[in-house]
């Protein structure tokens, strides 16, 4: 990563970011973009160059790529995203010979709007840290948080290097596991489900006209998501056992066990990139804010996969904070001020809680063998689509069209 300039340890920072992904990137681009005043630097481990090489793909949902397109960035990656046109949803058996769709959805929320892309990891990434860049914003890298404490109106961070740097206000956008989390001795409701994701992307022969499938089978769901190019990338949950010998395995097994799942629709499949293995589990924190420190993404929230929606809930909470902060700002607020972020604490905590309490009852519902469960839930999958307006209600919420949103989520200026 490059920065326009250095920080230096007496230098007074407004906002100090830990974690340089997808969240920490577009918290430092929202704020510097409505406020170009504001001093943002941002601190991670990681080197640009690694984070580019990121194979995975995330889908995008409409709100977030608003937002994108809001900080400069959506246009440079637009080109190399797939938009999901169609939506299908099945439940059966691994054994079953045919796979029944119960329910199908169509892909926009608007004319020429789709309700999600599909967009390559290390492009985002990429366009993120060029467009911070752009804006003056301070990287430091690599490096990391080792410590930090409260001191006259700021917050004093030391960082593994050795270096000491005062801030406003300190965010943790380090992820799941945050070490940042742990020391500002925030606690969490957590527990593990014993599954494992599998995520690696496959080519086929057959184009998939940008449908994305959701098949629910016994061990869980396995997502086939459009990519460009006639690929596609897989989110497939097995129990974390199974996950792990698949991934070890010879490639040739793995094919064979993925082609039981994928089936046949697209023609031939086949590898296109690394398998990785990631535990499955829901972490909640039990608070968002301290003074002078804000959780964001999945610092404050790690969800099941089955939504889709673990990296657009962090943009929402970027939306959300940066939007609080910048109003803060405006009136001449401290915005450090633990009534400041207890603002953004309760936009941000109902919809996370709702989320992880969703995707957790939907896992243990369709993450089993039982007949007598399966038939209940294809009754319900099969009269929600017999009911359009319910149908698109639900893509809107997908989408993170409802409810109050932050402005930079309805793409307009902060």
């Amino acid at each position: 990563m490059a920065s326009a300039r250095t920080v230096k340890g007496d230098d007074r920072l407004d906002v100090l970011i830990g974690g340089g992904g997808y969240v920490g990137l577009s918290l430092a681009v929202a704020l510097k973009q409505a406020d170009p005043a504001i001093r943002v630097a941002l601190v991670d481990l990681r080197q640009r160059a690694e984070m580019e090489k990121d194979p995975r793909a995330s889908a995008i949902i409409a709100a977030a790529s608003r937002m994108l397109d809001r900080l400069g960035v959506w246009q440079e990656i637009l080109p190399h995203a797939e938009p999901i046109m169609e939506m299908i949803v099945t439940d059966s058996k691994l054994r079953d010979l045919v796979r029944p769709v119960f329910l199908t959805f169509e892909g926009e929320v608007a004319p020429g709007e789709p309700f999600a892309h599909m967009v390559p990891n290390g492009k985002m990434v990429a366009s993120l840290a060029d467009r911070a860049a752009s804006l003056g914003v301070e990287i430091v890298a690599p490096d990391a948080v080792t410590d930090f404490r409260n001191v006259d109106a700021g917050v004093e961070v030391t960082l593994r290097s050795g270096k000491t740097l005062r801030s406003s206000l300190l965010v943790a956008a380090d992820g799941v596991r945050s070490r940042l989390r742990d020391l500002a001795g925030i606690q969490t409701v957590k527990w593990e489900y014993g599954q494992a994701g599998i995520v690696t992307t496959v080519s086929h022969k057959r184009p998939h006209m940008g449908r994305a499938e959701e098949h629910f089978l016994p061990s869980g769901p396995f997502a086939i998501l459009p990519l460009k190019d006639n690929r596609s990338s897989l989110v497939w949950t097995e129990t974390q056992e199974e996950a792990e010998k698949l991934v070890k395995g010879d490639e040739f097994t793995f094919e064979l066990e993925l082609e039981r799942r994928f089936g046949h629709h697209l023609g031939e499949i086949k590898l296109a990139g690394p398998r990785h293995a990631y535990p499955l589990g829901l972490t909640l924190a039990r608070s968002f804010v301290k003074p002078r420190f804000a959780l964001a993404g999945d610092a404050a929230h790690g969800i099941h996969p089955i939504s889709g929606q673990g990296l657009n809930l962090g943009f929402k909470d970027v939306a959300a904070l940066a939007e609080v902060l910048i109003e803060a700002r405006r009136l001449g607020q401290d915005i450090g001020a633990l009534d400041v972020l207890e603002k953004y604490e309760r936009w941000r905590r109902f919809d996370t809680f709702r989320m992880g309490v969703v995707t957790d009852v939907l896992n243990r519902l369709f993450s089993n063998d039982s007949d007598a469960l399966r038939a209940v839930r294809d009754v319900g999958l099969g009269l929600v689509d017999r009911m359009p307006f319910v149908k698109r209600f639900f893509i809107r919420q997908a989408a993170g069209l409802t409810g109050e949103m932050p402005r930079l989520l309805a793409g307009e200026p902060i």
